[in-house]
Parts: structure tokens; sequence; C-alpha cells
């Protein structure tokens, strides 16, 4: 079980990255139109109705939900604290595909990123206890946590407004990562209760609606971080904030104990340092910020206006 666990996370991140790249492209290409509408919290919000028309952007977020359904399946076989770190190789994923779109080949810097990365992954993995596939938790303890992940992403969208474009990208990816990391737990619930209880009773229950909004909330931040930032910029911080986030809830939600040990604690500690480097490395990676360098004018454009509202 844990072996397809990961092997459909993995599936799960590459459908993700490939959405990334097609919704950035298409996100770029319609605020490019409208750059004087881009001011306030959450600018995006005033170009949703021109992304809906863009059919570039449809197909992304149709790879981006099927991405969904995959992740789904893959809580189902394992446990929040094993699916979501696996998720972070969608940066993998992402420097792949961006290099065809920008006909750039990734350095040899850039493949060390990658192998921080996968050895990251590896050794967390490789830790007894440190991704158990325990689904069992608690509702009361899993509002709990909810009220103040809702409160942390409040306070990305704060942080955000006002900040130049490579900072408005990260605070917003760690405001995305939180909501995708809140809709993995979520996810796990509704899963369970389609299986368990059925169809009719997963639609009188709120984990299905609570889901639905952390979702919406968690692409409406990422097109945000997509359009006005770079691409590596906001899934790095996405792909780093999701699972640390996501471990966490485990622990305070779910049946996901803290592994016993110096030796583990060690390994763990040093899993999520490898994975932060790797995805650092990629996110100042110059095959996929060559696409931000290209389009300095338009950068400078998109920077939030200080006096507008």
């Amino acid at each position: 079980m844990v072996l397809v666990a990961v092997a459909a996370a993995l599936a799960a991140a590459c459908l993700f990255a490939g959405a990334a790249v097609l919704q950035q492209l298409a996100s770029r290409r319609t605020v490019a139109r409208e750059p004087d509408r881009l001011t306030g919290y959450l600018p995006v919000v005033r170009v949703v109705t021109k992304l809906l028309h863009e059919p570039l952007w449809l197909l992304g977020w149709g790879v981006n939900l099927l991405g969904f359904l995959v992740q789904a399946g893959a809580l189902h076989l394992g446990s929040v604290a094993l699916v979501q770190p696996v998720l972070t190789t969608q940066l993998l994923f992402a420097l792949s595909f961006t290099a065809l779109v920008t006909h750039r080949s990734p350095s040899g810097r850039d493949w060390l990123a990658v192998a921080a990365l996968c050895a990251g992954v590896v050794v967390f993995l490789s830790v007894r206890g440190g991704a158990p596939l325990g689904n069992g938790g608690s509702r009361g303890s899993v509002l709990g946590v909810l009220t103040v992940a809702a409160v942390a992403v409040l306070a990305t969208v704060v942080l955000a407004r006002g900040r130049e474009p490579v900072a408005h990208a990260a605070v917003l990816g760690v405001g995305a990562g939180i909501c995708f990391a809140v809709s993995a737990v979520l996810m796990t619930l509704t899963t369970a209760d389609l299986l368990e209880r059925g169809v009719a009773a997963t639609a009188t229950d709120w984990p299905g609606y609570a889901l639905a909004v952390s979702t919406a909330l968690g692409l409406l931040l990422g097109q945000q971080a997509y359009a006005v930032g770079s691409l590596p910029v906001a899934v790095a911080a996405m792909a780093v904030t999701n699972p640390v986030v996501s471990y966490v809830l485990g622990i305070l939600a779910f049946d996901v104990a803290v592994p016993g040990g110096w030796g583990a604690g060690a390994a763990v500690l040093a899993s999520g340092l490898l994975l932060a480097a790797g995805a650092t490395g990629l996110a100042s990676s110059p095959t996929i910020t060559h696409d931000a360098a290209q389009r300095p004018a338009q950068l400078a454009a998109l920077r939030p206006c200080e006096d507008c509202g």
C-alpha cells in the first residue's frame, strides 16, 4: 500500500506541475492586458472572469482537478504525513516542463537541487514512524486546526499587499500551501465519508464543503502568485509549506505520532533541510526564472500600488 500511495502522489505532483505551468502562462497573458486593475489585497479576483474564458487556463484547471482526484486516491491509501511530502517533487516536474516551454536546458546546479529534493523525500519515508498509515482523526481537533490555518492564510493575504513581485509571490505561495495542506486533511475525511457512509451522508456533512472552500482559496492565491511573481518562487513556497503544514496537522488532528528517539528526530530534521534546500535551489534556477527575466516591464507594471485600495 505504501508504494502505491507514493506512486499516486508522484503522479499527482506531475499533474499539479503541469497545471501550474499552463495556468501561469494564461494568468500572465490575462493580467498583462489589464495591469491597472491589479491593485488591492487580492487583485486577481478582478480578472477571474477573464481567466474563465481563457482556454489555456481552463485546460490547466482540468489538469489540476485530475491531480486532486489522484491525490485523493493517494490519501485514501496513505496518510497525510506520507502523501504530502512526496508532492514536493512537483518542483522537479515544474523544472522539466518549464525547460520545454522556454527551450532552456537545466543546469548542473538545477539537478543538484533536484537530487537534494528527492533525497529529502527518501530520508523522510525511511524514518520508522515518520509517515504512518493511520488516518483516524478527531473532528473537534480538525476544526481547531482549521481555525488556526484560516487566520494564518488571512495573514499572508495582508502581508503580501504592497510587496515587490517576488516577495508577493512567495508570501501568497505560503498561503496557498497552507490551503492545500488543509485540503489534504479535509480530502481524507471526505473520502472516508464517501466510502463508508455513501454520497447522501457526505452531502450533508461539513468536510466536503470546507474542502471546496479551502481548495478554491488555494487556487485563487496560487493564481495571484503566478500572475504577479514567478512560477518557481510560487511553486517552491507552496511545495515547502504544504508538507510542513500537513505534517503538523497530522500530528495535531490525526493519529500521526512524533518519531521517537534522537536518531529519528535528526532524520526528520535532515529531510526537512534537504527539502528546503532543494526547493530553494530550484526556485532560483535560471531555467525557470528566464520567463520572468524576459518581462521586466510587465513585472514592474504589476507592482502593487501603495495608494490604491
